[in-house]
C-alpha cells in the first residue's frame, strides 16, 4: 500500500471524528465516527474546489472539521514519549504546533484524494463507562482490497477526541515516535522542532501555500 493510499485511509478515519455540537459528548464513539464521517466524506465529494487540489479550501476544511476533534497534546506527547518531559513548556508549545501543521498536511493531501470509497463499521467493544475505546472500521475501494483502520478515542469534558489512527496494523502516533526519537538524539528537543519546522516550509512551498 502506497503512502497516498495510507494518508487517504487516515484522513477518512479522522475526518470521521468531527462534530460541533455539545451533543457529542452524549454520543457513544461509534455511532459518532458513522454519522459524522458521512458528512465529511460527502462535503469532500462535491466540492468541486477540494475535488480539484485547492489546498487554501482543503486546509480550512481540515482546520474547521478535524483537528478541533484531534487531542493534539497528547498525540504529540505520546509521539515523543519519555521526552516530552524533558521539553520545556515552550518546546512543548512549539512541539504541538509544529506536529500539528505537519498533520494538516497529511490530511490535506488526502482529502482531494477521495472519491467513492465507503467506511463499514465493526462492532464496538467497550462499555458504558469507558473513557477510552478503540473503533474499528474498513475503506471499502472501488479496486483493491479494503483498508483495515483503528482509531483510538478518549472521552473528555468536551467530547471524545481521537489521539491515534492504526492503517493496516501500523499506529501513526508509533510511527512518528520513531522518527521523533532519531531526530531528538541528533539533535534534541530543538532538532526535533527544526526539523519539523523545515518539513512543513517545504510541503507549503510545494502546495503554493504561504
Amino acid at each position: 500500500m502506497n503512502m497516498l493510499t495510507k494518508f487517504l485511509a487516515i484522513a477518512l478515519s479522522v475526518s470521521a471524528l468531527t462534530f460541533a455540537s455539545a451533543a457529542s459528548a452524549q454520543e457513544a464513539p461509534d455511532a459518532l465516527v458513522k454519522r459524522i464521517s458521512d458528512d465529511v466524506i460527502n462535503t469532500a465529494k462535491s466540492d468541486k474546489e477540494i475535488q480539484a487540489g485547492n489546498i487554501n479550501r482543503i486546509v480550512a476544511l481540515v482546520e474547521e472539521k478535524i483537528l478541533p476533534y484531534v487531542d493534539s497534546e497528547r498525540m504529540t506527547a505520546l509521539a515523543a514519549g519519555r521526552y516530552w518531559r524533558q521539553a520545556t513548556p515552550e518546546q512543548q508549545k512549539q512541539l504541538i504546533t509544529e506536529f500539528r501543521s505537519l498533520l494538516i498536511y497529511t490530511y490535506s493531501g488526502a482529502l482531494s484524494q477521495i472519491r467513492d470509497q465507503k467506511i463499514e463499521y465493526k462492532p464496538l467493544r467497550a462499555d458504558p463507562a469507558d473513557t477510552e475505546v478503540e473503533v474499528r472500521s474498513q475503506v471499502i475501494q472501488s479496486r483493491g482490497e479494503p483498508i483495515q483502520l483503528s482509531y483510538r478515542l478518549e472521552k473528555l469534558s468536551s467530547g471524545w477526541k481521537m489521539y491515534d489512527v492504526n492503517v493496516m496494523g501500523a499506529w501513526l502516533v508509533e510511527a512518528y515516535k520513531g522518527t521523533f526519537n532519531s531526530e531528538i538524539t541528533k539533535g534534541g528537543i530543538d532538532g526535533l522542532i527544526k526539523s519539523l519546522s523545515d518539513k512543513n516550509k517545504q510541503l507549503a512551498a510545494r502546495s503554493g501555500k504561504k
